[in-house]
C-alpha cells in the first residue's frame, strides 16, 4: 500500500539524516584532532628553534671570547 511505502521512505530518509549527522560530528572531532596535533608540532618546534637559537649565541659568545683572548693577553705583556 502507499502507507507503507511511505513508512519505509520515512524510515530510510530517518537513517540517511542519523548518518549524516554521525558523519558530521565525526568530522568535527577529526578536525578538532588535527588542531591538536598541529598544536603540539608547533610547540615542538618552537622548543627545538629556542634550543638551536641559545647554542648558537652560546657558540657566538665563546668565539668572542677566544678572539679576544690573545688581544689580552698582547696588552698585558706589553705592560
Amino acid at each position: 500500500t502507499v502507507s507503507a511505502g511511505r513508512a519505509k521512505l520515512g524510515a530510510v530518509q530517518n537513517r540517511f539524516e542519523h548518518t549524516i549527522a554521525n558523519l558530521n560530528v565525526a568530522m568535527e572531532n577529526l578536525a578538532a584532532s588535527e588542531s591538536r596535533i598541529r598544536d603540539t608540532d608547533m610547540a615542538i618546534e618552537m622548543v627545538q628553534f629556542t634550543r638551536s637559537q641559545i647554542l648558537s649565541q652560546a657558540g657566538t659568545a665563546m668565539l668572542a671570547q677566544a678572539n679576544s683572548a690573545p688581544q689580552n693577553v698582547l696588552s698585558l705583556l706589553r705592560g
